[in-house]
């Protein structure tokens, strides 16, 4: 069984898939790329060293750079706009009291993670969070959940995620993923990328906690 709880938070915790997707299409656009949303929004779960050249093979490293930078300044412009899905919070404190190692995995910039850990409330409850410093390369390699592990002290864990990228970083550490439905995949797509389960929304992810693969004790 997982001694700890691996929890994603983008798209998992935090309501920001979208704006992330539109903070990327500006980026592109103020660049002279122009791709669709939807395109994009497939990629979400990435960070930019993985998202960038998937959606443009080749690009030149000095372009791929000016875009990131650009998606910084126009995800600062949204991410007052972003908030908590319902029961975050209180899923977290359920993971305490499961006795769980609860880690944020996340690929954040640390000033987005700060911003994150205010909407949950949860500094107090967590044993540890990871930032984009943590890692050479972002989802699906597998070195972000190499790192909360890291910091989760085990190798037992079970990873919380929205997406397929989730679940290829995650399965190449070992890992096996639950997914929720808030980062815009359908159920069938997670299912069929490796998700151990899948539940509509947070609040049903808690009424299946202490049931495998959600069991701690």
């Amino acid at each position: 069984m997982p001694r700890a709880a691996l929890l994603d938070v983008d798209g998992t915790l935090i309501d920001a898939n979208y704006h992330h997707a539109i903070a990327w299409y500006r980026a592109f656009r103020a660049h002279g790329v122009r791709l669709p949303v939807w395109q994009i929004h497939r990629h979400i779960g990435m960070g930019g060293d993985q998202l960038v050249p998937a959606l443009v093979p080749g690009i030149d490293d000095d372009l791929h750079e000016a875009i990131e930078e650009t998606r910084s300044e126009r995800y600062a412009e949204l991410i007052d706009e972003v908030q908590a899905f319902a029961q975050a919070h209180e899923l977290i404190e359920d993971l305490n009291e499961l006795g769980a190692t609860v880690v944020l995995a996340s690929s954040s910039p640390q000033n987005e993670l700060d911003h994150y850990l205010e909407l949950l409330d949860a500094q107090k409850l967590l044993d540890a969070w990871t930032t984009k410093d943590d890692v050479e390369a972002t989802k699906p390699e597998p070195d972000l959940v190499q790192a909360a592990l890291e910091k989760a002290a085990t190798a037992e864990a079970v990873m919380v995620g929205d997406t397929g990228w989730d679940i290829d970083a995650a399965r190449r550490a070992g890992l096996e993923t639950v997914c929720v439905l808030t980062g815009g995949w359908s159920k069938q797509e997670l299912l069929d990328a490796g998700a151990a389960a899948v539940y509509e929304s947070i609040e049903e992810l808690r009424q299946n906690l202490g049931e495998p693969p959600l069991s701690f004790t």
